[in-house]
Parts: C-alpha cells; sequence; structure tokens
C-alpha cells in the first residue's frame, strides 16, 4: 500500500477533531510543497470541513468553564485565529460573566478562602495561569466564600 495522499492525511486529520488552517497546515508540511498544500487547505474549506469559525467557537465552548478569556484569546492565536474570529467566538460563547467563571474554577479547587499571604498568593496564581485577570482575581479572593458554592 501507498503513501496516503494530501487530501487523504488532511481527512484523516479532520476526522479525528476540528483543527484550524495553520494547525492542519503544519500537519501536512512535511508531505508536500506548499502550492499543494494551499490547494488542499481550500477544497476542504469549500466543501465545509474545514472551518477557522467552528474551530474557534468549539475550542472555546470547550475550554471557557475551566479558562478565563486571556488564556482562551492567547491558545486562539496561537493556534492561527485571526483576531475577529477569536472575538467574535468570545462574544457568542462566553455567556457566562468572567467573574462567574473564576468563581466556579477557584471554588472547583479550593474549598476554602486563603488564611494567610501564602495561600493568597498560591490561589492568586492558580487563577492567572487559567488566564484571569489580576484585577478580577484580587476582587475575587477580598470577597467572602459563598459554602452554597
Amino acid at each position: 500500500m501507498g503513501e496516503p495522499s494530501l487530501r487523504e492525511r488532511a481527512l484523516r486529520h479532520l476526522a479525528r477533531r476540528d483543527h484550524s488552517r495553520a494547525e492542519l497546515a503544519r500537519k501536512l508540511a512535511p508531505h508536500g510543497e506548499p502550492a499543494e498544500i494551499e490547494a488542499v487547505l481550500e477544497r476542504m474549506r469549500e466543501l465545509g470541513l474545514q472551518s477557522d469559525e467552528r474551530y474557534a467557537e468549539a475550542f472555546v465552548r470547550g475550554k471557557a468553564a475551566r479558562f478565563g478569556t486571556a488564556r482562551l484569546r492567547n491558545e486562539l492565536v496561537r493556534r492561527g485565529i485571526d483576531r475577529d474570529r477569536i472575538d467574535e467566538a468570545l462574544a457568542d460563547e462566553c455567556v457566562e460573566s468572567e467573574i462567574e467563571r473564576a468563581r466556579a474554577v477557584l471554588h472547583g479547587r479550593f474549598a476554602t478562602p486563603p488564611a494567610d499571604a501564602r495561600e493568597w498568593a498560591r490561589q492568586a496564581r492558580f487563577l492567572q495561569t487559567r488566564g484571569f485577570a489580576p484585577e478580577l482575581i484580587r476582587k475575587l479572593l477580598k470577597e467572602p466564600y459563598d459554602e452554597s458554592a
């Protein structure tokens, strides 16, 4: 059996999960010439098999409950999605406010409020690595914990 074609490789990647155009191009690069890869990518887009809009929406939908807007934005930029599409996806899919998401992430990880400065810094670092803004983290860690959450 021969080497799979670029088209077959692209279809295999897209059958597993959605890919951004840049991701798919990077995965196909070792197997063909740039002009061939571009033609395959364009054909996948025309057929509706690859869509950066759909990819960005699905990515945000899947990760919004665990990450802040800054992290979501950075991850999408790293995956080759343009800023306008990122803004649209974030506006459409992040229905909860940023502070509600941060509160849910914090309470899911830490059962009690910070008792001292060291614990406060630990919880703040945790939220910061999840992509939440520093001013939001300060506000959230200053408010009393709601035991019902």
